[in-house]
């Protein structure tokens, strides 16, 4: 008898080559899903397989560019007709963008950050909907940051895109709440990433939680025993915290 959480369970997950993607795939698999993980990176994925298959579970890769809007619905229908179901869903793939004056923004770089922060959880939502729905316990995370509440100066874009994502997101559990279906937001914090290098080069890395700790606590979220839904969680000092309630 198989006694792992998500046996027989199918996950996908955005952004899955690096960071808390891939640490959130790779958390998921050893808990038992088969996970579809998408990235741009190839080989960021053939490294997360290999990794999955050391723990004697599967992946499929999917090399996707979530800017590729009907790629996005070419990848729903072949779930729908592989597995007719999705009982996970998680959102983690995002772009930050240079940390610059809102005046100082090119077009190109803004389009191409609402686009993949938001826009493509939107149509991963339009989607997979139906799939979701089809699970008898279908989870949607969406990853979050903290600037979605408290913009910075010069984080505008990011900060933007990610208070969109959270209405989105808040929206869609509002949405969703007669259903088997549960959509929750999750602020990671600061965690040891190559984003995070970007974003604050003179940061220490080694004080910041690594991306296993924080993929456990996704995964919490995910198990068909949690029943929340249109909540902010987030992790803090090893802890799974609810920071706010949908206003």
């Amino acid at each position: 008898m198989n006694t792992k959480p998500l046996a027989d369970r199918i996950a996908l997950v955005t952004g899955a080559s690096r960071g808390i993607g891939a640490a959130t795939a790779l958390a998921l698999a050893k808990a038992g899903a088969h996970v579809v993980a998408i990235a741009r990176t190839v080989g960021g994925l053939e490294e997360l397989d290999d990794q999955v298959r050391a723990v004697g579970a599967s992946a499929t890769l999917v090399p996707l560019d979530l800017k590729d809007y009907d790629g996005i619905d070419r990848l729903a229908l072949a779930l729908h007709e592989r597995y007719r179901k999705l009982d996970i869903l998680v959102g983690n793939a995002g772009i930050l963008g240079p940390l610059s004056p809102l005046g100082h923004i090119e077009p190109k770089t803004w389009d191409d950050i609402i686009a993949v922060n938001v826009t493509a959880n939107w149509r991963l939502i339009r989607a997979l909907e139906v799939l979701l729905k089809a699970s008898d316990a279908g989870r949607a995370v969406f990853i979050t940051s903290g600037v979605a509440s408290s913009p910075r100066a010069y984080w505008g874009a990011y900060a933007a895109s990610k208070a969109a994502l959270s209405v989105l997101a808040r929206t869609y559990a509002a949405e969703t709440a007669n259903t088997r279906v549960r959509v929750n937001l999750f602020n990671p914090g600061p965690t040891r990433t190559r984003m995070r290098e970007g974003a604050m080069p003179g940061e220490d890395p080694q004080t910041l939680p690594t991306p296993d700790a924080v993929a456990e606590k996704i995964v919490a979220l995910c198990l068909p025993d949690f029943q929340d839904s249109g909540k902010l969680y987030g992790f803090r000092a090893g802890t799974l915290l609810t920071f706010r309630d949908p206003a």
